[in-house]
């Protein structure tokens, strides 16, 4: 059963409030929600099976654990912040198997013990993290309709609700940015 929106609000304010112990009571609420954006990370990221999506919730937890005075609206931007966090532990994870192939010396994110990446999947994700870095300069606005709706998980609803856009708006920002992003990996994507 899903937990009350105003419950899960109330939650995110008292914790933005100094309340630690608000997140543990809210983590619970969203718990399962949370391993399904990882699952999606995952997919998205044309993952190996190898890959334990118990572990990127965990490490997501301990990075919002320190974003505790970041002020949440409500459980929407909070999963899109999730999410984005789980997209950039992938992404350092990634970039740390890049560099000890190339003999970089670059440390080990914490996650490497836990997740396996091929060498083609790693240079995929960061081909990837490179270009919605590039939208996100040409176009904040497309970048976050992309990042909210297929990273955070948000219906196209949630979406237009938490970026303040029309229904229609979204969907064709939304074909634009998907667009621009195949013209740019060179590729159709699976978004």
């Amino acid at each position: 059963m899903e937990p009350a929106p105003s419950d899960v609000t109330r939650l995110l304010q008292q914790w933005s409030d100094g309340d630690r112990q608000a997140l543990d009571r809210l983590v619970p609420l969203l718990y399962e929600h949370l391993r399904q954006l990882a699952h999606q990370r995952l997919r998205h990221e044309d993952a190996s099976p190898t890959l334990n999506t118990t572990a990127l919730v965990h490490e997501a937890y301990l990075k919002l654990v320190d974003l505790r005075r970041a002020r949440f609206r409500d459980r929407a931007h909070f999963l899109a912040m999730a999410s984005r966090i789980m997209r950039r532990l992938l992404v350092d994870h990634a970039r740390a198997r890049r560099a000890a192939k190339r003999g970089g010396g670059a440390a080990a994110v914490e996650l490497a013990e836990a997740l396996w990446i091929s060498e083609p999947q790693a240079e995929a994700i960061t081909e990837l993290d490179e270009a919605l870095q590039r939208l996100e300069a040409i176009d904040p606005r497309q970048s976050q309709i992309l990042e909210q709706r297929y990273f955070g998980g948000l219906s196209l609803e949630e979406t237009a609700e938490a970026v303040g856009l029309s229904l229609a708006t979204v969907k064709r920002e939304l074909r634009f940015a998907r667009a621009w992003l195949a013209a740019e990996l060179g590729s159709e994507i699976s978004l």
